[in-house]
């Protein structure tokens, strides 16, 4: 079997640097693990290109998942993401910056029409970024985050051999890197079946 995690301490300046990007000038890319390296937890494991520990999830067994915090290789949050309850507008996921959940940033909400996964929208008001659409198929890893002019931004694509616990995901420069692994979260909560972070889908 393919090695998942060649490298498992974090690297200098993990914390205030991005990933390690496969070319210069090209796109981060991060090697996706569906599993917490913490025992009696759920979540993901994230290593940036040279095999470093670049981001996590660790979801305790006797948590809902409605609340997940996205962390990176220190264990600082950067996102938090929370389900959003009591909407008229499908199921809807809210994006917080950190740990604070007064104000989100952004707002994933599923998508019921044709190959479009979920609709990714700045909220008024935050100084956010740009919106995006998920275009393909979250069970089989293979999704485009497309921009407002549609561009592709970001990708997630199955990593050979290994299955579909292990993927990679690949962003493009000018794209927060957090965020992409945020939206990974979100698409985990909606179209994962069963869910890693959700109790009652597993």
């Amino acid at each position: 079997m393919a090695r998942v995690h060649p490298n498992m301490v974090a690297a200098p300046g993990a914390v205030d640097e991005a990933p390690a990007s496969s070319a210069v000038d090209g796109p981060t890319t991060l090697t996706v693990w569906r599993k917490s390296l913490l025992f009696d937890c759920k979540g993901f494991t994230v290593f940036d290109a040279e095999g470093n520990l670049a981001y996590r999830v660790d979801s305790y067994a006797s948590e809902s998942g409605d609340e997940v915090v996205l962390m990176d290789a220190a264990g600082r949050p950067a996102f938090t993401v929370r389900r959003k309850r009591f909407t008229l507008q499908g199921e809807q996921w809210l994006v917080f910056s950190g740990e604070e959940t007064r104000r989100p940033v952004y707002t994933v909400r599923r998508s019921g029409r044709g190959k479009t996964l979920a609709h990714v929208t700045a909220c008024a008001g935050t100084g956010a970024g740009p919106s995006y659409e998920v275009e393909g198929s979250y069970a089989r890893r293979s999704c485009v985050v497309y921009d407002g002019e549609r561009r592709a931004v970001a990708e997630i694509r199955p990593k050979e051999v290994v299955g579909t616990d292990v993927f990679r995901l690949a962003v493009q420069p000018g794209v927060g890197v957090p965020l992409a692994m945020a939206v990974v979260v979100a698409l985990e909560q909606m179209f994962a079946r069963p869910s890693l972070l959700r109790s009652w889908s597993t």
